[in-house]
């Protein structure tokens, strides 16, 4: 009896990671093939499995299951060296809806929802997770105009995303 007490709110807590704001729409028409490959990490809000990276970026990689392979690596200013993590992603509903779930800590998995993607050229992305606590803006480039980073404040203020919190991510690598 206890062991399935504890099965049930496993399972409880880790469906409770998946959603996102009540504000934000996943992109339909998502064509994953598109997505596919490396972007960079413009700005997100802090967490502590990113703190103190610099040049970060992420890149998808089809796997042999169907799913999504998920390799994020910056660099960690304090330790002086490179950091990675990989993880794998799967669409929660249609193939089609940027509405995946990602895990990089075993059975244990979180949102993650484009909600505005550049969909003619997939040049850029806005990405929710199950909460406003967690936002990221990613390009195929490090460096991005200030027209499209006002854009992603504007937009993410307007869903309730505290944009005064944001880090701007430094993509060049210091002498």
């Amino acid at each position: 009896m206890m062991r399935n007490l504890k099965y049930i709110i496993s399972l409880l807590v880790l469906s409770s990671c998946l959603g996102y704001p009540k504000t934000v729409e996943p992109v339909k028409d998502f064509e994953l093939d598109s997505y596919l490959g490396t972007w960079y990490e413009v700005a997100r809000l802090d967490h502590s499995f990113e703190r103190g990276l610099e040049q970060v970026s992420a890149t998808y990689s089809m796997r042999s299951d169907g799913g999504v392979k998920v390799l994020n690596k910056g660099f960690d200013t304090e330790k002086g060296e490179w950091s990675d993590a990989e993880g794998k992603a799967f669409f929660v509903r249609e193939k089609d809806e940027a509405y995946l779930k990602v895990s990089f800590f075993g059975p244990f998995y979180g949102s993650y929802v484009v909600f505005e993607l550049d969909k003619k050229n997939y040049q850029y992305a806005f990405i929710s997770g199950d909460s406003e606590k967690y936002l990221w803006f990613l390009s195929r480039t490090p460096v991005v105009s200030d027209e499209l980073k006002n854009h992603f404040i504007e937009k993410a203020k307007s869903l309730g995303f505290p944009t005064d919190q944001l880090i701007f991510v430094n993509q060049i690598p210091k002498d």
